[in-house]
Order: C-alpha cells, then structure tokens, then sequence
C-alpha cells in the first residue's frame, strides 16, 4: 500500500544521532528504515497477488480473512495483553478510521476486486490512488491544498487509473469495470487507515491488535451466522498454507510492524519513493507466477501511478530555501 505523509507518532521516542549511527551493530537508523520498507513493499505484492488468486482457490474471502486477521492475534497475544490498558483509551474516531480502513471493509473490497481484474490492477489501484485520497481527507479536514509537485502527481495518478481502465470502458467490460471500482473503495478505505494511524498514540504491535481485534471478531461473527460462507474444514491443505503464509504472517503481522516501523524511521517523502515501486513489483511477479501478461493499457498505467505516488509525496521546499 502507498506510504503517505505520516506524523510521527506522540508516544513514539527518539534517538540521538550518535545512538542511530551506531544503531543495531552498525546499521544506521534509516539503512534499517530502508530495509523494512522494501521487505514490506515485497509483502504487498504478495498481497495483491494473492487477492487475485483467490478466486482459483479452495479458500472463501472469510476464510482467508480469518487467517488474515486471526494470525495476528495468536502470535501476538501476550504483547497485547500487556498492552490492554492503551488499547482501550484510543479515541473511537481514530479507531474506526483504522478498523475501517485496513480491516473488514477494505480486506473484502480489495479481495473481491482482485477476483474480478489482475493482480497488476490491485497492485496499482489499491496503493495507487491512496495519495488522491489522503489529499481530499486533508483538505476535507482543514488542511492546505497540495503543492508545488503534488498536483501534478495526483494527476498523473488519475491519468494512469484512466490508462488502466480505458479499453474495458470501451469494450464495456463489466465485470472488470465493477472489479476497478471496488479496488478504489478499498484505496479510499485503505488512506482513511493510514490518517488514522496519525492520530493514534500506539506503537506498531498495539496498533495491529487495535485493526485485528474487532476485525477477527467481526469476521467470525459472519462466518458462524452464515453471512460470509466458510469452508476452512475442506480447504485445500497447499491454499491453507499459502495464505497462512502470505495473509496471516506476511500481511497480518510482518507488514503491519515494518510498515509503520519505516515511516517512524525514514519519513514518508522516503518512503513513498520506494514505495511506488509496489506496483511494477506486482506486474513483474505476476507474470511467472500467474501467467498474467501485462497489457499496453497497463504497461501505461502502472508507471504513470508509480511517478504519480512519488510527486504527490514530495513536500515543497520551503520559500526561504527555494530562494536561496
């Protein structure tokens, strides 16, 4: 997903630069940053990958929301527990926004999306338009408009969705055309999750208890009353392992700590350059692993979104620099 301007959190401490130099055996602060955010850029094509191959799978959206949300919870339970009392004291606003944002909702909307394009279509979306969406949320919200190369990333952003998605309005494609509009669902949903991890004081493990908490019992809650079908006793055992991996400990856990540990550590003007890399990354793996082959619409697009998700996170200069 697409990093986007992040305030460090209040509850987050800091070091000084001597201590981050010579930070875990050597390794600078933000050489750590940097390492973090490419094994979680890596995550997140396996994630819209997986979105797309869910349909060929043995696995229902529930099932795979469950280990999604349920893996999370079991590896982390002791630290949760001790985090109980700060849980509790996040605000209800912020909590929807990620509760909202990453879990239910944007989960199913990003799964049935992918089900119904390319994986190089979830990995260019979903992440793609987060930056257009943050924009509207802040200035919906009070905050200045974008500036100096941000409208122009934004609307290059646009323009590579419209790349995307021209030929199927075209030949009408239905199935594709609904498919492309609930991945914007889930971008949106998906920048309301990253505005609130803003304004919640939680370090990375508290803030995947607070999305994975209500969003598992959520998820179990429909399964047992039948509203999402279920059917994890005659699933495949190579599908239960695959999403396991890749929902449960990759996105679930893995990529919920280094996405908010790089943002801490590099900033997100950093951050989004490297990652926008997330969709070409999705292109290239779903060509050998699921013989997707990229068209010209999306040879356009994904670029177009990549150079976008970089200019609408870079910050302006401040005058007095510019004029230096």
């Amino acid at each position: 997903m697409a990093v986007t301007g992040t305030a460090r959190t209040p509850g987050a401490r800091t070091r000084s630069p001597a201590s981050r130099a010579g930070w875990r055996g050597g390794l600078s602060s933000r050489a750590v940053g940097m390492l973090a955010l490419l094994l979680t850029v890596t995550i997140w094509a396996g994630f819209a990958l997986s979105a797309r191959a869910l349909g060929d799978s043995t696995l229902s959206p529930a099932d795979a929301a469950l280990l999604r949300f349920g893996v999370p919870l079991v590896v982390l339970a002791p630290a949760l527990w001790r985090r109980r009392h700060r849980l509790a004291a996040v605000r209800p606003g912020p909590a929807a926004k990620i509760i909202c944002g990453a879990g239910v909702p944007f989960f199913l909307a990003a799964m049935y999306g992918g089900s119904l394009t390319s994986a190089a279509f979830v990995g260019a979306i979903v992440p793609g338009m987060v930056p257009l969406f943050v924009s509207a949320l802040m200035v919906a919200g009070g905050g200045s408009a974008p500036r100096g190369t941000q409208p122009v990333g934004l609307a290059l952003i646009v323009a590579g969705a419209a790349a995307l998605v021209w030929r199927h309005t075209a030949e009408l494609d239905a199935d594709v055309l609904l498919g492309s509009g609930t991945l914007l669902v889930a971008s949106g949903l998906w920048a309301l999750y990253t505005v609130g991890l803003r304004e919640v004081d939680l370090d990375p493990v508290g803030s995947i208890g607070l999305l994975c908490l209500p969003s598992f019992a959520v998820v179990g809650l429909l399964a047992l009353t039948g509203v999402l079908p279920t059917g994890l006793a005659r699933a495949a055992v190579a599908d239960l392992a695959l999403f396991l991996v890749v929902q449960g400990l990759g996105v679930g856990l893995c990529a919920g700590l280094l996405y908010a540990f790089a943002i801490r550590r590099l900033g997100p003007q950093t951050s989004s350059v490297v990652g926008s890399l997330s969709p070409v990354v999705v292109v290239l793996l779903a060509i050998p692993l699921l013989d997707e082959s990229p068209t010209l619409s999306v040879l356009v697009g994904v670029p177009l979104i990549a150079t976008g998700v970089v200019l609408a996170n870079r910050r302006p200069r401040p005058k007095a620099a510019a004029d230096a």
